[in-house]
């Protein structure tokens, strides 16, 4: 069975839109004004989190998990490649985070001058980019959403770089002026970390790699009644946003009719531990021998 998220991960993403570009808005104007490399830094991340979310709305129109004559898979695989979109855009700000930093070092700059009420409004950036965290992911847990899901990691880093940033520019309103470019680098570690965990989630879903331990699919086979035996099983996707399970079934049935509800059964039980999942099952005779659970098996 399918499940079309689409509707809800839209409204979401409108949602976070507005209190990013709010944040961006911010961070800017604040950096701007008080010369802060490390805030224009942080604020460039904050771009790219209304940039992602653009970027996912795009993707989510065209990730249809239904399938159709030119997609009969779905339409999802677009999703995960939005939420790559996302990983590329946090390396460009990590290499523009860095870049800017060593031209600081090597050419000098202007002091930072910071004031008790912009730390303020730098606080109520950081609540709004915790609200958007935790809110984008849960939602996106809930529904399956991969493109919430890696937008509220983007977001979550960036409430780690505007921690980071903060206690800065109160070390720089305390007078230590270095640390104003000394903190750009550890910012720039945590844009790339996100944008790697990104990546990881992602790619599994674009090259197809296993997505259930075939053992696991043969111990709920095995355990139907009338399954003798079940081989070259096969499986991908990942599990809680879209499966495709396939594998060969060896049944002891006297008719189709039979072998048909067998089959069910099996598909019943996969369907209510992996949802959602679509399962493709070859029937084969009980005369059938085979010891390879799947592909690679010596």
């Amino acid at each position: 069975m399918n499940y079309d998220n689409r509707p809800t991960v839209q409204k979401i993403l409108i949602i976070t839109l507005i209190l990013n570009l709010i944040v961006m808005f911010l961070k800017f104007g604040v950096g701007l004004i008080t010369g802060s490399l490390s805030l224009i830094a942080d604020a460039l991340h904050s771009v790219t989190d209304s940039a992602n979310n653009i970027l996912g709305l795009v993707a989510s129109y065209f990730s249809s998990p239904l399938p159709d004559r030119k997609y009969p898979y779905g339409h999802q695989k677009f999703e995960a490649l939005g939420a790559l979109g996302i990983a590329g855009f946090l390396g460009i700000v990590c290499f523009e985070i860095i870049q800017g930093a060593i031209e600081r070092i090597i050419h000098g700059s202007q002091p930072v001058n910071i004031s008790p009420a912009q730390l303020w409004i730098l606080l109520i950036v950081l609540g709004i980019n915790i609200f958007v965290a935790f809110y984008e992911r849960s939602v996106g847990k809930r529904v399956g959403s991969p493109i919430l899901i890696a937008d509220a990691k983007h977001t979550m880093s960036d409430i780690w770089v505007t921690i980071t940033v903060i206690a800065g520019l109160i070390g720089v309103w305390l007078g230590y002026q270095w640390l104003d470019i000394v903190l750009a680098f550890p910012v720039a570690i945590l844009v790339f970390c996100s944008a790697w965990s990104v990546l990881k989630d992602n790619l599994p879903w674009l090259v197809d790699e296993m997505a259930i331990a075939p053992e696991d699919i043969y111990a709920i086979a095995i355990s139907v009644a009338g399954v003798i035996n079940c081989h070259d099983i096969a499986s991908r996707g990942v599990v809680g946003r879209q499966i495709f399970i396939e594998m060969h079934l060896i049944v002891d049935a006297p008719d189709v009719e039979t072998a048909h509800r067998i089959t069910e059964e099996v598909e019943s039980r996969l369907e209510e531990r992996f949802r959602p999942v679509r399962i493709l099952i070859h029937v084969e005779p009980p005369t059938y021998k085979t010891d390879h659970i799947t592909f690679g098996d010596s």
